[in-house]
């Protein structure tokens, strides 16, 4: 009786050996899953991040930009006024328009149509403004410069303007990289006549394949 009592006893602290046994093991096999896991060892590489380094600088030098910050978002944009062949417009602009203007004759810019919005709603001087041709100005009557016509776009297209502050309207010059240099609006778009003109879509050129062996 006594001997059988005694086997009984070393086979449950045999059994709580093993069960300890088994727990460490499982333990172990957690700790180490979770110091090996995907997000750890991204965490665990932060800690020695220095940024980003790959630069769109050599990219973008010579390129004419200047800063705007909109919201929390700061970049670079390519600067307009000096890619405006007859910037600035008060070289010839001396007077008011309706003084210059001659009904029935177009005088100058016979090149523009405009061809935006309906003549109900649009004229030039919807945008341009009319005692200073060098500026822009808003609904409200604010000024707004050349080189930040995209704040006049963006008062009638608000959703393309909220994805062009993102970046996922419009392109960035040269490369992705940081500094960012976006192109604005009228970098793609004609402000008079915005709208793109149909077009084929791009096609395999066999003939250049032929051409280029």
């Amino acid at each position: 009786m006594v001997i059988l009592q005694e086997l009984k006893l070393r086979l449950m602290k045999t059994k709580l050996i093993l069960f300890a046994f088994i727990l460490g093991v499982i333990a172990c096999q957690h700790d180490d899953h979770h110091a090996n896991s995907v997000s750890n060892q991204i965490k665990e590489g932060e800690k020695h991040y220095d940024g980003v380094s790959v630069s769109s600088e050599d990219l973008t030098e010579g390129i004419k930009t200047h800063e705007v910050e909109i919201g929390e978002r700061k970049f670079h944009i390519r600067e307009r006024e000096s890619q405006i062949k007859s910037f600035p417009c008060s070289g010839c602009h001396t007077s008011p328009v309706n003084q210059i203007q001659t009904e029935g004759e177009q005088k100058a810019h016979w090149d523009i149509k405009l061809d935006h919005a309906s003549e109900d709603v649009m004229n030039c001087m919807t945008c341009h403004t009319d005692d200073n041709m060098d500026i822009l100005h808003s609904g409200t009557g604010k000024e707004i410069k050349f080189n930040d016509s995209y704040k006049l776009c963006g008062q009638c297209h608000s959703p393309q303007y909220k994805d062009w502050q993102g970046g996922a309207h419009g392109k960035q010059v040269k490369s992705w990289a940081p500094p960012r240099v976006s192109n604005t609006c009228t970098s793609c778009h004609n402000p008079h006549k915005p709208g793109f003109e149909s077009r084929w879509p791009s096609r395999y050129n066999t003939q250049k394949v032929e051409e280029r062996k």
